[in-house]
């Protein structure tokens, strides 16, 4: 039943990006934004972490997870670190993926001769 409720979640998640896409006529780049503050907004109201333990990777997958990974890392270290923490606990969380992107667009950029 996890598959199911994480296909459906992902699933929904997936459907608003298109939505705003196709309705709101939102660049890429604004939908992807729009969608990590969504994620972040979420997690700063403490919903995203239930979502995740109901949908698991439905919620985990989506670009909404950025969002999550940066608030919940910024609240984590805010208790732990104090104000200091917020800085930190958002690149402590994220430092990873931030870092694959950098490297992988680097490499493809690279391999990909683009057209101009």
């Amino acid at each position: 039943m996890i598959f199911f409720w994480a296909f459906v979640v992902g699933g929904l998640i997936c459907v608003i990006g298109q939505l705003m896409f196709d309705v709101l006529k939102l660049t890429p780049a604004h939908t992807m934004a729009t969608l990590v503050v969504l994620g972040a907004i979420v997690d700063g109201l403490y919903l995203y972490e239930p979502l995740v333990a109901f949908a698991g990777a439905g919620a985990t997958i989506p670009i909404t997870s950025f969002g999550n990974a940066l608030v919940h890392g910024a609240l984590t270290e805010l208790e732990t670190q104090g104000w200091v923490g917020v800085l930190t606990g958002i690149f402590k969380v994220t430092s990873a993926g931030i870092s694959a992107a950098i490297i992988f667009s680097f490499l493809a950029s690279l391999v990909v001769k683009p057209k101009g």
